[in-house]
């Protein structure tokens, strides 16, 4: 049987996994992805929402006696990759494939870190310390040593941080545990895997490494499918570029004060320079500005208070860099303190400098700190490169990839050169089970009175809908004052991103059956909520990057010089790939059926605006409210 037989009406899947329905557009992706692979030629899938895309490309990959890499886009689409769609797969197709899965090295315990954090003894509120408990707990038996495996810790905890390594604090092989290590274990997994899952922040971290001619971190591979591909180029640029973030510093200084306490107490120095790192990283940050921002670095650089407070941090690093230089002879952890704190400086130096024309050089506050960027303005070559230097199939997909019928521009994004296309539609019904509505009478997103008519235009579409919405915004400044203002106005529970953890959100939205979920970027993609608790999906604007961001200022720079046009070869793309993330919310199932409310008057008004339109599921639209409230009413009568 071929690739797309398996998935076909009389193949394994369909006898052996209830609720398994063939589909043409899987059947058509699997094939071309087994051609891809037979023959190591370049692939880009656009398949729609409810495709079944994991199969697709899972079927023909473990068929194929090829050693593959599989990357996606989140950690939690990992963990299902690996621990739900691929099991089903391997076993429906009885194929005795060795599959493993990788992630970063902090997601797994350190036992050396573990350690020092438990010789240190304190912690700043009660329940962090309830939380290390936890930890330490699980850590007499996990065999993996993944923190995914405790739910009651959050991911943001900042016990994780003590208790995990990065690149710059790992001892390496003078670890005393790296024989027990598990991030060790976990790439001898790797190593000896047929198929690997790992996600694109490793992908590219290995990939960066390789590239400045460390040992690889990743086994070579005949084969690397890369979902959620739309995610590649902004991570990428994470990647090649260089950055310091305030959080480095500040980590420096807590591991060389638990070092010095177990390997150089008579060294009290040491713990004095480490200490005067804090303040000095504060003022440093107290001198970009009071509010949250990013911006180009020229912009500050010359400013009086920012000079002075570069000139105290980089001399408090190199007196700490002093100090550590005499202590490292004392122990591991000291000399790698010591690795750690010249890579630092240095990095603090280059971040501070005149940038080259081929780097974007920009800041980022937060309010308790900061990161330093250096950012390729274009990471096409690189990519192109490095594709080149690994031959073999590469295969890229994801629901969201193509402009109209064109891939254009996420292949010239990773510089693809004449890649093979594939773009498969949605095998849900949008033409009978969802509306598109575009609210009459609303003024440029620009106006001062647009929040207020948005607000005005949504009310009556909830009550049609009796709440069950996602309301999506392009920004948190919108979202808080759409909150403030639908407060008391709307009789469904409102939920608002912010005021709780975004998976605790989600469960609430679920299990209630008819709220109102208020979200910025990350409810955009990456959200599958089926059933009749979602039916409307409402987004107040088209997804533009915000003009002041730095790095869109600078490759629309860019652009223009080469005499090109910014907005239509790089705006309008961006954006339409993020409103078709934001638009596939709705229809998740094909039982799904609701109405996608797009605010924006510009998709009707602007020449642009069919190229939004054109790149939707085939819909039927409408600016009539009295349409929805038939839709809606339709199918309360029919549920």
């Amino acid at each position: 049987m071929t690739a797309a037989e398996l998935l076909g009406a009389e193949g394994p899947l369909a006898r052996g996994l209830p609720g398994f329905a063939p589909r043409p557009q899987q059947q058509a992706m699997a094939a071309a992805v087994a051609s891809a692979l037979r023959v190591h030629s370049v692939l880009v899938v656009e398949a729609g929402t409810g495709t079944g895309k994991t199969f697709a490309y899972l079927t023909p990959a473990l068929l194929s006696g090829a050693r593959v890499i599989i990357s996606t886009g989140t950690k939690n689409l990992q963990d299902q990759l690996f621990h739900k769609d691929l099991p089903v797969v391997r076993k429906a197709l009885a194929v005795p494939v060795k599959a493993a899965m990788l992630k970063g090295r902090s997601n797994y315990l350190c036992r050396h870190r573990l350690a020092l954090a438990e010789a240190g003894g304190r912690w700043r509120r009660r329940e962090q310390a309830a939380e290390f408990r936890r930890i330490h707990t699980w850590a007499q038996r996990t065999r993996s040593g993944d923190i995914g495996e405790i739910p009651d810790v959050a991911e943001t905890s900042p016990v994780w941080p003590q208790v995990t390594s990065t690149t710059d604090n790992c001892l390496g092989q003078e670890c005393a545990f790296w024989q027990d290590c598990f991030v060790i274990k976990a790439r001898r997994r790797a190593q000896e895997a047929d198929v690997l899952v790992i996600n694109h922040h490793l992908f590219f971290a290995d990939m960066a490494i390789r590239e400045e001619g460390f040992t690889e971190l990743l086994p070579g591979a005949d084969a690397v499918i890369l979902d959620e591909a739309h995610q590649l180029p902004e991570i990428a640029g994470l990647f090649f570029g260089l950055s310091l973030g305030s959080r480095q510093l500040s980590e420096l200084a807590q591991d060389t004060v638990a070092e010095q306490q177990r390997d150089a107490p008579d060294f009290p120095v040491l713990r004095e320079r480490a200490a005067r790192l804090e303040p000095a990283v504060t003022a440093f940050r107290q001198a970009l500005g009071q509010e949250a921002r990013r911006a180009p670095w020229r912009t500050v650089a010359s400013q009086p208070a920012l000079v002075a407070a570069l000139t105290k941090l980089a001399g408090v690093v190199e007196q700490l860099g002093q100090a550590l230089k005499e202590a490292a002879p004392r122990g591991k952890g000291l000399d790698s303190c010591r690795q750690r704190c010249g890579d630092l400086a240095q990095r603090l130096s280059k971040l501070t400098q005149p940038a080259a024309d081929t780097d974007i050089h920009w800041f980022e506050t937060r309010p308790q700190g900061f990161t330093l960027n250096l950012t390729p303005l274009d990471i096409a070559p690189v990519f192109h490169n490095f594709m080149m230097k690994h031959q073999g199939a590469w295969i890229f997909t994801s629901a969201t990839l193509a402009v109209g019928e064109s891939f254009e521009h996420f292949a010239g994004r990773l510089g693809l050169s004449d890649p093979m296309t594939l773009r498969l539609d949605s095998p849900f019904d949008f033409a009978r089970n969802a509306l598109q509505y575009h609210p009459p009478g609303l003024p440029e997103p620009a106006s001062p009175h647009y929040l207020e008519a948005y607000v005005e235009a949504v009310l009556p579409v909830l009550a049609a809908s009796q709440g069950r919405a996602f309301l999506l915004f392009t920004s948190h400044r919108a979202l808080n004052e759409a909150a403030a203002s639908l407060n008391g106005r709307v009789p469904y529970p409102l939920l608002v991103q912010g005021s709780l953890p975004k998976g605790e959100l989600l469960a609430r939205f679920r299990a209630l059956g008819n709220a109102v979920l208020l979200g910025t970027a990350s409810f955009w993609e990456g959200v599958d909520v089926r059933g009749e608790a979602l039916s409307c999906v409402v987004i107040d604007k088209l997804p533009f990057d915000s003009p002041g961001d730095p790095v869109l200022q600078a490759r629309i720079d860019a652009l223009r010089r080469q005499g090109g046009n910014p907005f239509l070869e790089y705006q309008v793309p961006q954006a339409v790939i993020a409103l078709k993330q934001g638009a596939g919310r709705l229809i998740r199932d094909v039982t799904d059926r609701g109405v996608l409310v797009l605010c924006d008057p510009r998709l009707l008004s602007k020449s642009y605006g069919r190229f939004f339109l054109d790149s939707l599921p085939p819909m039927a639209r409408t600016v009539r409210l009295a349409d929805v409230q038939a839709f809606f009413a339709a199918a309360n009568a029919r549920g």
